[in-house]
């Protein structure tokens, strides 16, 4: 190969490897330029300018908002107040008000606890196994033919007299004349009621 010849390839490869510098040079330059233009844009008093997104919440009129519900009062009647009101209508229907006895109070005071325990009435299942679960009271049920009355969801002891009246097996509470003791226990909302004779 000539002199020349190898002379013209390596100033080509020169000027190739300059341009190529330049050029890239060159597009640093431009990308730093395109960048900085970005940035004071986005930093102009225009971009503040610039509609935002605002989520508005629609609110229901005035009117139909709920009605703010009473605060329920605390249930204060107890066993004292329902064996008054149960003696009362007893008196009412012509019969006997029961007396208590102590020993009824124990298996009231029992089922009462057992119940609140639950947070529901149990459909008589305590006190029907009671014997079984408890054989020290074996005495009570072999000494008295006795009843279990319960109620629930009552605010005053007259609503809990009203709602054994008008339940079917339960007004014997009220109208039995064979039943001569008893004892109630109650506590929010919910009575026991033993009776027997």
């Amino acid at each position: 190969m000539s002199i020349l010849r190898k002379l013209i390839i390596a100033l080509l490869m020169i000027v190739i490897m300059v341009t190529m510098f330049f050029l890239g040079r060159f597009s640093a330059e431009i990308e730093q330029i395109q960048v900085t233009q970005i940035r004071e844009t986005i930093s102009s008093p225009l971009a503040s300018s610039l509609p935002q997104i605002i989520q508005v919440v629609p609110q229901e009129p005035q009117s139909q908002l709920p009605e703010p519900q009473p605060t329920p009062q605390p249930i204060t009647w107890g066993g004292p107040e329902l064996w008054e009101a149960v003696n009362q209508r007893r008196i009412e229907f012509g019969v006997n008000p029961l007396k208590q006895k102590d020993e009824l109070c124990t298996i009231a005071a029992i089922r009462l606890n057992e119940i609140l325990r639950l947070g529901r009435l149990d459909d008589h299942q305590g006190f029907a196994n009671m014997v079984d679960r408890r054989p020290d009271l074996k005495w009570i049920f072999e000494k008295y033919n006795l009843y279990e009355f319960l109620a629930s969801g009552a605010e005053t002891p007259e609503e809990a007299v009203s709602l054994w009246e008008n339940t079917l097996g339960h007004k014997l509470l009220l109208s039995g004349g064979e039943l001569v003791w008893g004892c109630f226990y109650a506590a929010n909302g919910y009575a026991v009621a033993i009776a027997a004779f």
